[in-house]
């Protein structure tokens, strides 16, 4: 009897995954629609108003105080080691390297790169504009306060607005911006404003930034979120470029290596040597003998006009002499003329003779 696995939930997800496209046919970028606008500059006003209110310390401060005295750190004891790890989710640094792995995965399965271009323009504009306003205002937090009842400005303090808060608000509202259908861009939307509202509510609790503080943070971090799709062109100008780039670099790698030509080297010109001119040998006069005979060859000897060919060719062509002797004729050891010494370094002696002149020695025996 044959048994089936029945698949589990995770099978069912990968399944599901493995048949989703590598590239959408047409992926729904955020445009700049008016209602987006109106939202944008709904935000800035609030914005400015939290600022203004806080450096005319307006009621706004003030409650922040009571806030601070009421110290809910010592009220609600009980949730306070799970709210110590709460507040890890507007951190820059572990929420960054979540939503990034994420956001790689959808990159590398989609074959796109405008998910991690688009995280990467929005973390740059966090820090650029939370923490232009931090260093700028100056703001102390309340462990740090001096005086009771001011703004705490312009102290030397970095905590106004929240970075904590406007990170979440980033961090995990981009995950809604850059859902592929409106149904995930709506959950994904809750999900992030319940995380960057528990996060922000949660700093006030730890008594690490005042009510304004984390105000001023969700204003921050929404209009990042409301700005990015004046952002869009400029990421699909740099994944272009990048995509060439790597196109580029690809055909560079998997060309062919032309063949090495030979390089041609001149042939060096001949040098012309002039031939030896033939030495005419005088023909010997015939003789009568010679005349007489000439008809009668000894067996063994070439004819007369072979020998004449061969010496006129050896005469063409000069045998190369050996570098070890001296140029000139060289004759053979029995055509050597031999050579008298001028005197003899043996003294005379009577009794020696010459080698063909006969003894005066009486012959032994006779």
């Amino acid at each position: 009897m044959r048994t089936e696995l029945k698949p589990t939930r995770l099978d069912r997800v990968f399944s599901r995954l493995d048949r989703e496209p590598e590239r959408p046919a047409h992926i729904d970028v955020p445009v700049m629609t008016r209602h987006r606008v109106v939202l944008f500059a709904s935000t800035l006003a609030f914005y400015v108003a939290i600022v203004w209110a806080v450096v005319i310390t307006s009621w706004l401060v003030r409650l922040d105080w009571q806030i601070m005295f009421f110290r809910p750190y010592q009220q609600w004891q009980q949730i306070h080691a799970f709210l110590d790890y709460y507040v890890v989710l507007g951190q820059r640094g572990p929420t960054a390297v979540m939503v990034a792995a994420w956001l790689g995965w959808r990159s590398w399965r989609q074959h796109t790169l405008r998910p991690m271009l688009a995280l990467g323009v929005s973390l740059l504009l966090l820090n650029i504009t939370v923490g232009a306003a931090k260093i700028g205002m100056g703001r102390l937090g309340p462990h740090y306060a001096t005086e009771i009842g001011s703004n705490e400005m312009w102290l030397g303090g970095d905590i106004f607005p929240s970075g904590h808060t406007a990170n979440a608000v980033v961090t995990w509202g981009i995950l809604a911006y850059l859902a592929s259908t409106p149904r995930a861009r709506r959950w994904l939307s809750a999900l992030s404003a319940v995380i960057s509202l528990g996060v922000g509510l949660t700093t006030v609790y730890l008594g690490t930034h005042w009510l304004s503080d984390v105000l001023l943070g969700w204003a921050a971090g929404l209009l990042i979120m409301l700005a990015l799709p004046w952002f869009e062109p400029l990421i699909a100008r740099a994944e272009a470029r990048l995509f060439s780039l790597r196109d580029t670099l690809r055909d560079r790698r998997t060309a062919p290596v032309p063949a090495s030509t030979p390089t041609s080297v001149p042939a060096a010109a001949p040098t012309s040597v002039p031939a030896a001119a033939p030495t005419s040998v005088p023909a010997a006069a015939p003789t009568p003998t010679a005349v007489g005979t000439a008809s009668l060859r000894v067996p063994g000897e070439e004819p007369a006009g072979v020998r004449e060919t061969g010496v006129a060719a050896r005469a063409a062509h000069p045998p190369i002499v050996p570098l070890h002797l001296s140029p000139g004729p060289h004759l053979t050891r029995s055509e050597r003329a031999p050579v008298t010494p001028t005197g003899s370094r043996r003294p005379p002696h009577a009794d020696r003779v010459a080698h063909n002149a006969t003894s005066a020695r009486p012959v032994a025996g006779g």
